[in-house]
């Protein structure tokens, strides 16, 4: 059931680029693990590096405890599904999903069996005697997945395979790959920029940032205590403010932000500049006779709004020029704020977390 993978200080460089310094991953086995990150982080370099397309610079890459690293390619047993799908446009869906048995000199009896079960899988079994040419987007997606599945690799790496699809088709289709995931329990690293689809489909994600990991964790932990600003404000919308730490008020630190007292968690930060984020869930719109308990309570001026279905988004102005978004679910047009419009708002303390600066 799956086989654990281990980097250890793995390091990858192009000239003056670092596109992995001393990254290290323990992923266990059977887990459904994403990379998740900005363009040009690292995290398809790592990929091609534990597939075998790379050679790291330094640092070493385990399966069970033997190394990976040392194997050509061809021979670490690993299935691979591209952003491009790489299906063979002049061979049918079935030699498609085939086409690694028969590299791998699987008896013919064997191979259509396990090339059928593949199919069955993917729910593409009534359409294995088409072309790629006659099939769609998320029907091509499907062979690619049945194809890297039939040869039983003891991992499976995906690369944007999502990308070229549209939105509601990804979303169905990152839903089947979970649960064809499970089923086989193969260990499985997934590489996105899609922070949404990381959230939904992973068991455990690591954030990157040009090169270097910085924070591995489940998804709610990661949404709701990122560990540095950079995490913060890549994963999910986010305010960042920057502001000075004027002092405590019991377990609250205190930020001021333009004349604008924000309390926030206690973090690292002990004095000077500080940066200040919180979610556009967290903020309240306010009504002229509401005053939440405990909450820090702010003013701005509505910039713009943005209806988003079940959501309203406000863009605000605060007095110093910065900018926030404010979510009010289930919006009521009867309240709809206008541009222009003064607005109250507020923001409880915990829901405001607090970062260095310089991270």
């Amino acid at each position: 059931m799956g086989t654990t993978l281990t980097v250890e200080r793995l390091s990858k460089r192009y000239a003056e680029v670092e596109a992995l310094a001393d990254v290290s991953l323990e992923i266990q086995a059977g887990e459904f693990f994403t990379l998740l990150g900005p363009s040009g982080c690292g995290k398809t370099t790592l990929l091609r590096c534990v597939a075998g397309f790379l050679r790291p610079d330094a640092g070493r890459i385990l399966c069970d405890g033997e190394r990976l690293d040392r194997l050509p390619a061809h021979k670490r047993d690993i299935g691979m599904v591209f952003q491009n799908y790489a299906i063979f446009p002049y061979l049918t869906v079935f030699e498609n999903v085939a086409y690694g048995l028969r590299a791998r000199r699987v008896p013919p009896a064997d191979l259509t069996r396990r090339a059928e079960e593949a199919l069955r899988l993917v729910q593409m079994e009534t359409l294995a005697d088409r072309r790629p040419d006659q099939l769609s987007g998320g029907q091509q997606q499907r062979v690619a997945l049945a194809r890297a599945m039939a040869i039983r690799p003891r991992l499976l790496l995906m690369d944007e395979p999502l990308s070229n699809l549209d939105a509601k088709l990804r979303v169905e289709m990152r839903t089947e790959i979970r649960r064809i995931q499970r089923e086989l329990g193969i260990t499985t690293i997934y590489v996105t920029h899609d922070q949404e689809e990381a959230l939904a489909i992973s068991e455990r994600l690591a954030v990157m940032n040009a090169g270097r990991v910085e924070q591995v964790g489940f998804p709610w932990d990661v949404y709701q205590a990122p560990g540095s600003a950079f995490v913060a404000q890549f994963i999910g919308a986010s305010n960042a403010l920057s502001g000075r730490l004027v002092g405590t008020e019991g377990q609250w630190s205190r930020v001021e932000i333009g004349g604008w007292i924000v309390r926030a968690r206690r973090a690292g930060v002990a004095t000077g500049r500080a940066l200040v984020v919180f979610r556009p869930e967290a903020v309240e719109l306010l009504s002229e006779d509401v005053l939440p308990p405990g909450a820090t309570l702010g003013e701005g001026v509505v910039i713009n709004r943005e209806f988003l279905g079940s959501v309203l988004r406000y863009r605000l102005r605060l007095v110093d020029g910065s900018q926030i978004h404010l979510d009010e679910h289930k919006p009521d047009a009867a309240r709809l704020r206008k541009e222009g419009e003064r607005v109250r708002f507020a923001v409880q303390p915990q829901d405001v977390m607090l970062f260095p600066t310089e991270s």
